[in-house]
């Protein structure tokens, strides 16, 4: 769901398309987003039905092939039944989207298995199909992708010329939610290879961004990061400074704070307490 209607509406909606002969009348599309929807609402009897109506009424191959996807997630098939349908949908006239779809999740599924190598192939494939097709959001997905799996494999100077992509990409299509991620992302990978006052930027770019969006998710990512940074230069006030300000953006908002904030607030007084403690010994 997409945060704009709440479960119970959501499942209104589900109940209205979906009871009675209702489902009949829908299209291969519109069941396919329906199953999806079934699932986050934890109903997955409805899922498969709306996924085996998909299936049965699609229209062409395209659709049959995304039916077929989406089949293939849901029963949970292994990666060779989904490298098989992508093979097969690149051979399909129109079926560009589709074979980069299936092959980006082959590589989020080597990822899971820890083959990094396996994964960047498929998301270079995945990403060289999308270029074909000017698919700027599925683009930006696939560099994502592969700027993780060139950190996995510790190859920084490709993942620094892929997170630098991404940002050119979300700035062009003026998603300020992606430039946020983007920023944050390579602002860690700037800081592993020990460029900590690009990686400084970076977050600073990010943090703005978030404070401009209120996004929280954003200003968690980007505050922690600030605050490692300081914790790096021994510059503790900083670091303290990032994460009670993360704490209390959490409070204005009226949610709970994350535990792993909290706790590490809890470390660095401690730490700063120890080393207080120490100087007066002295």
């Amino acid at each position: 769901m997409n945060g704009e209607v709440s479960p119970e509406q959501a499942r209104k909606i589900l109940d209205m398309l979906t009871d009675g002969g209702a489902m009949d009348e829908l299209n291969t599309p519109l069941a396919l987003h329906l199953s999806s929807l079934a699932l986050e609402l934890d109903d997955a009897e409805l899922a498969e039905r709306l996924l085996l109506h998909a299936k049965a009424n699609a229209s062409d191959e395209i659709e049959q092939g995304w039916a077929d996807f989406e089949k293939l997630k849901y029963d949970e098939h292994g990666i060779d039944s989904f490298a098989e349908l992508g093979a097969k949908s690149e051979l399909i006239e129109g079926g560009t989207s589709l074979a980069a779809a299936i092959s980006h999740h082959v590589a989020l599924l080597h990822l899971s298995q820890e083959e990094y190598e396996e994964a960047q192939t498929f998301a270079s494939r995945s990403l060289r199909l999308r270029e074909k097709v000017e698919d700027l959001s599925g683009i930006s997905y696939g560099l994502a992708l592969l700027e993780t799996c060139s950190k996995k494999l510790e190859d920084y100077d490709t993942a620094l010329v892929h997170g630098t992509r991404r940002i050119e990409l979300a700035m062009q299509m003026k998603d300020e939610e992606a430039q946020i991620e983007a920023m944050a992302d390579l602002a860690h990978t700037q800081a592993t290879v020990g460029n900590f006052a690009a990686s400084k930027d970076l977050y600073e770019q990010s943090l703005d961004l978030s404070v401009e969006r209120e996004d929280l998710s954003g200003q968690l990512v980007a505050r922690w990061g600030l605050a490692d940074l300081a914790e790096i230069a021994e510059d503790y006030e900083t670091a303290m400074l990032q994460l009670s300000d993360c704490l209390h953006s959490f409070l204005n908002a009226g949610l709970p704070t994350p535990l792993a904030v909290r706790q590490r607030i809890e470390d660095l007084t401690n730490f700063n307490s120890q080393g207080t403690g120490e100087k007066s010994k002295e």
